[in-house]
């Protein structure tokens, strides 16, 4: 959900002639996606629709990511830099956000794997799909998960003791996957984990 606190009116509309770079990130995978511009017009149009679009100073008119394509890019939030003059998007894309059908406009931009693997178990828990062992984790139900993490979790704990650093790396990569799929089948996430770990890391703690 986009942040209320952002004003339109305290937005520094002046420097480009009415237009603010955007820089538009995966809110999964932390990875830069696009640099795109709006004008007031296509932040309002992005605020109501919750697709992001974009002012195209080549076609001198409103243009939405993935209009074409399909490929749109789900608003999650947006932010403004010091200067009041650059948006940070937080967006969900819905396919490849580049024209070469790429993730990425930046091809060797850096992503989170965790927050990308996130995504993929978030999508077939929402999209099964045949002969995909995640699919046949949540089918198995909630029961059945947290004993593979509790399986999981000794393998790592034994690897840690007994085994080489690549199998204790391993193990612990196993147990990762099964845990998000476990916070998946309770309706839960990777973002949820991040917020509890943010308010430990707090002043105070």
């Amino acid at each position: 959900m986009i942040q209320d606190r952002l004003d339109p009116d305290a937005l520094d509309w002046t420097k480009g002639d009415g237009l603010l770079p955007v820089v538009v990130q995966d809110a999964a995978s932390l990875r830069v996606l696009m640099l795109g511009y709006m004008n007031r017009a296509a932040l309002e149009q992005t605020r109501r629709s919750g697709h992001v679009t974009f002012y195209s100073r080549s076609k001198r008119r409103l243009w939405t990511k993935g209009e074409t394509s399909g490929h749109v890019l789900e608003l999650v939030s947006v932010d403004v830099d010091c200067d009041a003059d650059t948006l940070l998007v937080m967006a969900r894309p819905q396919g490849p956000t580049c024209h070469l059908q790429r993730p990425s406009c930046f091809p060797d931009a850096p992503a989170d794997a965790l927050g990308a693997l996130d995504a993929v178990i978030a999508d077939r828990a929402a999209s099964p799909q045949a002969g995909s062992y995640t699919a046949r984790l949540f089918e198995s139900g909630v029961r059945r998960i947290a004993q593979k993490v509790g399986e999981e979790g000794v393998e790592t704990a034994l690897a840690g003791v007994v085994q080489d650093e690549e199998a204790l790396l391993g193990e612990a990569a196993d147990l990762v996957y099964h845990l998000l799929v476990l916070l998946r089948a309770r309706g839960l996430g990777l973002d949820a984990v991040r917020r509890v770990l943010d308010e430990r890391a707090s002043p105070g703690r």
